[in-house]
């Protein structure tokens, strides 16, 4: 089980014990707008997320807890897929936007890939409409590279993506 510590954050694994901090922001339409899962309607929907949840050894997924109080505040991932890319991605409580969290917990990530594996390409993805969101991969290094398009898990919602990618050093 790997954790990470930043400067306010501590990066670590998710447990079940976390459905109800976790609920806070998985069913609030603001966070979930341009998330590829759907609004979770009841904690048991969180549950259920929270034992899909594992790390891998070209996978790592973290809950975000800000260090200052110990709170559960977001969660995200990295992991590497056939094309050789490494995607990172996470979301946040509403109430934390805004304040660097994600561009901090992001390159937390990306450091710790960089450390294991070394020089790495990157990749990102993001709604086009979500500008926060591809401020904060350009903070990662990342650069524009296409227009594309998601699905959300469920197929009901479609989205216009920004492409975002990084060549090895």
């Amino acid at each position: 089980m790997i954790t990470l510590t930043t400067e306010r954050l501590i990066l670590r694994p998710l447990t079940l014990d976390d459905a109800e901090a976790a609920f806070e922001w998985t069913s609030d339409e603001r966070v979930t707008k341009y998330m590829i899962y759907s609004t979770h309607r009841s904690i048991e929907t969180t549950k259920e997320w929270l034992r899909t949840v594992k790390s891998t050894d070209t996978a790592f997924e973290f809950g975000f807890v800000r260090r200052s109080d110990n709170k559960l505040i977001g969660s995200g991932g990295i992991r590497l897929h056939d094309d050789g890319y490494w995607e990172f991605g996470y979301n946040f409580r509403y109430d934390c936007w805004g304040m660097g969290y994600a561009t901090e917990a992001s390159k937390a990530m990306i450091d710790h890939v960089r450390k294991q594996f070394g020089d790495v390409q990157l990749k990102a993805e993001c709604a086009a409409e979500n500008a926060a969101s591809a401020h904060v991969i350009e903070k990662c290094e990342l650069v524009f590279k296409e227009y594309g398009e998601y699905k959300s898990y469920d197929g009901l919602k479609t989205f216009k993506s920004k492409k975002f990618v990084l060549q090895k050093h």
